[in-house]
């Protein structure tokens, strides 16, 4: 059997191919010419690089390869939707079809597309249950009690968010809310929030209530500790079980020597 990997941005598509590879599994692969690192080409055998609105061309490419299920790794902007692009007769019929455009709506559209031609969108960790954020504490640090009462109040606070299809993240301070996500991702929000209060701030990213892992699946990784030193953040609290960790090792070594707190809530 061949999967197809619809490829967006950073690490995930990467992580996926190299976790099919192990796996003895076979990839077509439609880069997003907006969104998809270049290198890909550099790994991968059998790549189609599609616009961000040939929705045509990506179901063409993958069905010419004889794909009967695909995996969605990797952001794809939300506003890259409304950036211009211009999409073909079959993208444009699907927006048309749409109640509302939120993230669910639009991947979720995408999905049924997929499906109408046979090609079923499935888990986005299939290759990767290894790489899945497991329960409690992560790093040789334990959260702090004044931590876990901000995680306590913010995955409240999150989950809200999270159930509206708002974004995923929420920045805490003394059980105050500092900064919510929308659509800029949440390094972006953390940034936010030590713009606004720099120092003891808690970060709490969730999977929606009702998650679904063919997409939009929670992800953190270096960049995140990175952000979250620079932010003055001290504790990070994910999903456990429904959120990918990248660079699992590098990650939780930067967080401990910056006695950050990591849990899997």
């Amino acid at each position: 059997m061949k999967f197809g990997l619809i490829a967006g941005n950073g690490q995930f598509p990467f992580l996926v191919v190299e976790g099919a590879r192990k796996q003895g599994a076979s990839l077509a692969i439609a880069a997003i010419k907006e969104e998809t690192d270049k290198r890909i080409d550099e790994v991968a055998d059998d790549v189609q690089w599609v616009g961000i609105g040939q929705l045509g061309k990506m179901i063409s490419y993958f069905k010419s390869r004889g794909v009967t299920k695909a995996i969605m790794a990797g952001q794809v902007k939300h506003v890259q939707i409304f950036s211009g692009s211009l999409p073909d007769v079959r993208m444009l019929k699907m927006l048309w079809n749409l109640p509302r455009r939120n993230t669910d709506a639009l991947i979720g559209g995408v999905a049924d597309e997929l499906a109408s031609e046979g090609i079923e969108l499935i888990d986005s960790t299939y290759f990767l249950q290894d790489n899945l954020a497991p329960p409690g504490a992560i790093t040789k640090r334990k959260p702090s009690d004044i931590e876990l009462g901000n995680i306590e109040y913010g995955l409240h606070i999150a989950d809200e968010i999270a159930r509206l299809d708002l974004g995923q993240t929420i920045v805490v301070r003394a059980k105050a809310c500092v900064a919510i996500e929308a659509m800029e991702g949440t390094d972006a929000t953390i940034r936010r929030a030590g713009d606004l209060a720099k120092g003891k701030l808690t970060v709490v990213k969730v999977a929606k209530p009702d998650q679904d892992m063919r997409f939009d699946v929670p992800v953190v990784g270096v960049p995140t500790i990175e952000t979250m030193i620079a932010a003055g953040a001290t504790c990070l609290s994910v999903t456990a079980g429904k959120t990918l960790i990248f660079d699992r090792e590098q990650m939780i070594s930067l967080a401990d020597k910056n006695s950050i707190a990591i849990f899997g809530s």
